[in-house]
C-alpha cells in the first residue's frame, strides 16, 4: 500500500464537547453541495455578524477567534478535547472542515455518526490518550508555530521536537484516506468479483434476471 504524509500547522481547541453546529451552524443545511462551506467553517465564532448562504458582503472577524490569529488561520490540522464532533448527525460539519483545508482532527473522542462521516469524506480523525493531547497544547502554548507531521501508513504523529505519538486505524479506513476512496469507489476495487457473481447469479436464479415489464 502507499503512503500519505499529513503536515502542517495545528490548531488548537482547548476545549470539549465541540458540536456540529458549532462547526457548521443550521442556516447553511439548505445546500447539498459538498463545496462552498469553508468560508462558514465555526461561522459564529469566527464572525461577529450574523451570515447565510446568501452572505456575499464582507463580514466583520472575531479578533480572538482561533481561526483569524495567525499562524493558525493557515493551518490543516485540528487539535481538540474530548468529543469532538458531537450534536446532530449533518454531513455538512465535515463537508465545511475539509472545504476550508483541513486535512485532520486530533481528540480523545469523537461522535460516531461524526466520525463515520468523517472516513467517508476523506477527513483523517486520530484518537490520542489524555496525557498525549495535553502534552502537545502545551507545546503550541510555548510555540504558537507548531507542524505536526501525520504518516498515515506508519500510524504516527511525530512533533517538532521529535517525540512521535502512535494511533490506531482500521485498514479499511487508512485506505480511504490514502486513496481517497469514496463509498462508490470502494465498490468498484471488488467489480470483476461483482460480476462473476451476476454471471453465476443469472445461471443459477435465471427468473431473478427476467424482464417482468409485461
Amino acid at each position: 500500500m502507499k503512503n500519505k504524509i499529513i503536515e502542517g500547522q495545528v490548531i488548537p481547541f482547548d476545549q470539549s464537547n465541540i458540536d456540529t453546529d458549532a462547526i457548521i451552524p443550521k442556516q447553511y443545511l439548505k445546500s447539498i453541495k459538498k463545496s462552498g462551506f469553508g468560508p462558514f467553517l465555526f461561522d459564529s465564532l469566527r464572525y461577529t455578524d450574523p451570515g447565510d448562504l446568501g452572505t456575499t458582503e464582507k463580514r466583520n472577524l472575531n479578533s480572538d477567534f482561533v481561526l483569524n490569529i495567525k499562524p493558525y488561520s493557515d493551518g490543516n490540522i485540528i487539535l481538540a478535547n474530548d468529543n469532538f464532533g458531537c450534536g446532530s448527525s449533518r454531513e455538512h460539519a465535515v463537508w465545511a472542515l475539509k472545504d476550508y483545508g483541513i486535512e485532520a482532527v486530533i481528540s480523545t473522542s469523537f461522535a460516531d455518526i461524526f466520525y463515520r462521516n468523517s472516513f467517508k469524506n476523506g477527513l483523517l480523525l486520530i484518537s490520542l490518550k489524555k496525557d498525549e493531547l495535553e502534552n502537545i497544547f502545551d507545546e503550541i502554548s510555548a510555540s504558537p508555530k507548531y507542524n505536526l507531521t501525520i504518516n498515515i501508513q506508519n500510524q504516527t504523529i511525530t512533533t517538532p521536537n521529535s517525540q512521535v505519538y502512535s494511533f490506531t486505524i482500521s485498514d479499511a479506513d487508512k485506505e480511504r484516506i490514502i486513496f481517497e476512496y469514496d463509498d462508490i469507489e470502494l465498490s468498484l476495487k471488488y467489480k470483476d468479483k461483482i460480476r462473476n457473481y451476476e454471471s453465476e447469479m443469472k445461471l443459477k436464479k435465471p427468473w431473478i434476471f427476467e424482464n417482468n415489464n409485461d
